[in-house]
């Protein structure tokens, strides 16, 4: 029989098991959607309904779950939670709102309703595991740095949405003018190609840091496995697209740093941390314990990373 707790270490689980296979899966084929839209993927829905659709579970399934949290009444445990609703207010209503008010030439793409439901799915997943972690499993009498990890993390996390939500606009405002494709500039855009996705995975990592939790870190990997090949995608269409006129110092993600040895770095340091830490058979291993065992080994980690070993990205 499948307990309540079971449940949770199950869909715990998951959420880190379809990380690699959404990596390597968007590293070869970008979901048909936006500049990558390309037919035969089933029957389309506007963007605007497409992302409130699939957004949706984020609020919804939240507000439903939070309440029933042993620790729902808590005030850490709300203050917790609110930069998620946060983020999912603005992603499910505003973000949407803002696509349907603006003007968009006759040829703008669909949205297949195969990736939404895709979407959907996984956002009842992940907001299954964030709101029962926060409501419920997680241990706030024992958490005597909670304010610091919540302040920090709250920081991070709101640079990174003020960097997504920026960029969102500035994306708008070029598709508003009606002039197809164009080179983004300004701010980050000068640096990454996909400032929009920067943003939102330095937001995760700023929850990975609040919650200090394998919810909260799994979100956040899950995060970067989903857009890191996509802004990689996005970089060589710019690439192919604009040729010589597209600034050639851009990255596709994370300013400054190629996409290869960040991939490199980050896989070593995981299979570090899976040698060496059980944490499917105990979920609730405090994240300090890995954090130790990064910083271990780190410098053995960048050691095996050569940059004649790569290709720049």
């Amino acid at each position: 029989m499948i307990t309540d707790e079971s449940l949770f270490h199950y869909t715990l689980l998951t959420l880190y098991l379809i990380a690699p296979p959404t990596f390597i899966s968007l590293t070869f084929l970008q979901a048909p959607y936006g500049k990558h839209y390309r037919p035969g993927w089933g029957p389309n829905l506007s963007p605007p309904f497409a992302w409130f659709l699939m957004e949706s579970p984020t609020l919804w399934l939240t507000l439903l779950l939070f309440p029933r949290g042993n620790h729902s009444s808590n005030p850490k445990a709300i203050t917790l939670i609110a930069p998620f609703l946060f983020h999912y207010i603005n992603r499910t209503i505003l973000y949407p709102l803002r696509l349907l008010t603006t003007p968009s030439p006759k040829t703008a793409s669909s949205f297949p309703f195969s990736i939404a439901l895709l979407a959907f799915v996984f956002n009842v997943l992940n907001s299954y595991v964030q709101a029962t972690c926060v409501s419920h499993y997680k241990d706030y009498d024992d958490d005597g740095g909670f304010w610091w990890r919540f302040l920090f993390g709250l920081f991070v996390f709101v640079c990174g949405m003020g960097i997504n939500v920026w960029a969102d606009r500035v994306l708008l405002r070029l598709k508003s003018e009606g002039k197809g494709y164009v080179v983004p500039r300004g701010g980050l855009f000068e640096v990454v190609s996909c400032p929009n996705y920067f943003g939102e995975i330095v937001e995760w990592l700023g929850w990975a840091i609040m919650t200090w939790s394998w919810a909260g870190l799994g979100f956040f990997l899950y995060t970067f496995a989903n857009l890191g090949p996509r802004a990689r995608a996005n970089h060589r269409w710019y690439l192919e697209k604009f040729g010589e006129d597209y600034p050639k110092k851009r990255k596709a993600v994370i300013p400054y740093l190629r996409w290869d040895k960040q991939v490199a770095t980050t896989c070593l340091c995981l299979s570090l941390i899976a040698r060496k830490i059980d944490i499917f058979a105990n979920p609730m291993v405090s994240l300090d314990k890995v954090l130790v065992v990064v910083v271990d080994n780190i410098d053995f980690a960048t050691e095996d990373i050569n940059d004649d070993d790569f290709a720049g990205c």
